[in-house]
Formats: C-alpha cells, structure tokens, sequence
C-alpha cells in the first residue's frame, strides 16, 4: 500500500443497513489494525442512534473503484442504445379505455 505507514492502522469502508429489504449504504471510514478492532470502531461510531440489521467493514485498499474522469466504459452514456431510455417510450395511457365498462 502506497502512502501508509508500515506498522498504521489500515483504513476501513463502513456499510450498515438499517431495514430489511433496503441496500448496505456507506456511513463513512475507520482505522484499525484488524477486521475486529474496525467492527468494534464502526459499531460505536455508527451505530449509536436507530437500529441496524446488519454492519460491514471492507479494508479501503480492497475497494476497486472508477473514476468519474474514466470515461468509458463506466459513466459514458450508451446513446447508441436509444431502447435504454426512456424517452424513446410512449406513456401508457387511459385512452381508448373509457366506456369500456360503461352499460
């Protein structure tokens, strides 16, 4: 890992869901030496208000990511591809159904 200490407390990504059904969110980051040390710097940093289902912790450096500056193939916009948009759609609509069920 470039740019940390030999020997520092590795940074740790924070998720937490807080219902069932609902998406882990990211709430923020740790740092500590192990998994479990920033399972319990997470647990009293985030959790201390509402109720949560589940918590993970991720190491920073094991999150690969894309930035905004790259483009493609990740954030440019599939234009050529008009059926993913839904512009290229007509709303459905209730004409034509009226009197249908008129007596």
């Amino acid at each position: 890992m470039s740019g940390v200490r030999e020997g520092a407390p590795a940074s740790w990504e924070v998720f937490l869901r807080s219902r069932r059904g609902l998406a882990h969110q990211h709430v923020g980051s740790v740092r500590a030496a192990g998994p479990d040390a920033a399972l319990a710097t997470a647990r009293d940093l985030y959790l201390r208000r509402g109720e949560v289902l589940s918590l993970w912790v991720v190491r920073s450096d094991a999150v690969h990511t894309a930035s905004p500056d790259e483009r493609d193939p990740y954030f440019a916009g599939a234009r050529h591809k008009p059926y993913r948009y839904p512009e290229q759609y007509a709303p459905l609509t209730e004409e034509g159904r009226e009197g249908e069920h008129d007596e």
